[in-house]
C-alpha cells in the first residue's frame, strides 16, 4: 500500500519490550501504521507474554476478571449477530479464535465451524475445548484451509495485527461463498477514549497492532475488493476495558472509578457521533 504518511503520536509497547514506536497518519485512507513494522519472528515474539489476554484464560488480575467477565456476555451477542444472517449451510471461519470461546459457543448453537490460530499455546487451548471428536479443526494459517467456502468468516480485533492488508482481504474474499458475510471488529482511534488517552491509549497496542482504522478506511480497504460496508454496529463495553488499560498505562495505576468515567463519557459521545471505541463491519461479499 502507498501509503502518504506523517507522525500522529509515538507510543509505547507496554506489554513486551517497553520500546517506542511511531504511528503515521495517511490521509488518504484515514488510517494510522505503526513504524517501525517487526515482521516473521520478530513479530511473533511480540505476542509471548501472560499479559496478552487473548491467548490466556488468565483470571490473575482485576483486569483479566473484568476481561473474563465481559467477555461470556459477548458471546452471546456474538452469536445472537451471526445468527441473524441468512446461511445456507452455517459453515463459519472464526480467524485468530484464540482460545476457543466463540468456536465453541457457536458449534454448540449448531454451527460448522473452522478456526485459525496461529499462537500455538491458544491454538492448543482452542483444540482441547472443541475438538474431542476431532470433527473441529483449527489451523495455523489462513493459507492451510483448500477447497472450503464459508457463509460467515469473523475477525475479531484480528484485522489490525495482519501484515499485508490487500493481500489479506483478497484471501479473506476468495474463502466466502457468493453473498457471504465478513464480520470484521477493530478498535476505532477516532473515539473519544483514544483521543482522551493519545499515546496512553491501550488499543495502539504497539507493535502488535500494526493498523488503526477508522470508519472511512475499513470501507475503502473493503471497497477496492468489491466488497461493501452494508452495517456498523458498537463494541460499547470495549471502551471500559480499554480505558482500564490505559489508566494502568499512564499512572500505573488500576484506576477504576476514572476508567469507568472515561469509558461511560466515550460512549455517550458516540451516541450522536457514532465514534465508539471499537466498531463491528458487517461486510457482504458481492
Amino acid at each position: 500500500m502507498n501509503l502518504k504518511k506523517e507522525l500522529y503520536l509515538t507510543c509505547k509497547d507496554y506489554t513486551v519490550s517497553n520500546k517506542n514506536f511511531d504511528l503515521l497518519y495517511n490521509s488518504e485512507f484515514e488510517m494510522l501504521e505503526t513504524f517501525p513494522q517487526p515482521i516473521g519472528e520478530e513479530l511473533a515474539g511480540y505476542y509471548e507474554s501472560s499479559d496478552y489476554i487473548s491467548h490466556t484464560d488468565s483470571k490473575k488480575s482485576l483486569i483479566d476478571k473484568v476481561y473474563q467477565l465481559v467477555k461470556s456476555y459477548t458471546l452471546k451477542n456474538k452469536l445472537k449477530l451471526i445468527n441473524s444472517f441468512k446461511t445456507e449451510d452455517k459453515n463459519l471461519l472464526d480467524i485468530g479464535c484464540g482460545t476457543g470461546d466463540f468456536l465453541f459457543t457457536c458449534k454448540n448453537a449448531g454451527w460448522n465451524v473452522i478456526g485459525v490460530e496461529p499462537n500455538k499455546s491458544a491454538n492448543n487451548l482452542a483444540k482441547s475445548k472443541i475438538s474431542k471428536d476431532n470433527n473441529t479443526v483449527i489451523f495455523s494459517k489462513v493459507n492451510e484451509i483448500v477447497n472450503i467456502k464459508f457463509d460467515v468468516i469473523t475477525l475479531w480485533h484480528v484485522l489490525e495485527h495482519v501484515p499485508n492488508l490487500d493481500a489479506y482481504i483478497l484471501e479473506l474474499k476468495s474463502l466466502l461463498k457468493p453473498n457471504g458475510v465478513l464480520v470484521v471488529a477493530v478498535p476505532n482511534f477516532r473515539s473519544y477514549d483514544a483521543h482522551y488517552y493519545k499515546q496512553f491509549w491501550a488499543a495502539f497496542d504497539v507493535p502488535r497492532h500494526l493498523w488503526h482504522f477508522s470508519k472511512n478506511s475499513i470501507q475503502q480497504l473493503f471497497s477496492k475488493q468489491e466488497m461493501i460496508v452494508n452495517k456498523i454496529l458498537p463494541m460499547k463495553f470495549d471502551s471500559f476495558y480499554v480505558s482500564l488499560l490505559s489508566e494502568k498505562y499512564k499512572s500505573s495505576k488500576s484506576n477504576f472509578l476514572k476508567a469507568f468515567c472515561i469509558g461511560f463519557r466515550s460512549n455517550c459521545k458516540a451516541l450522536r457521533t457514532k465514534e465508539y471505541s471499537s466498531l463491528i463491519y458487517i461486510i457482504k461479499n458481492t
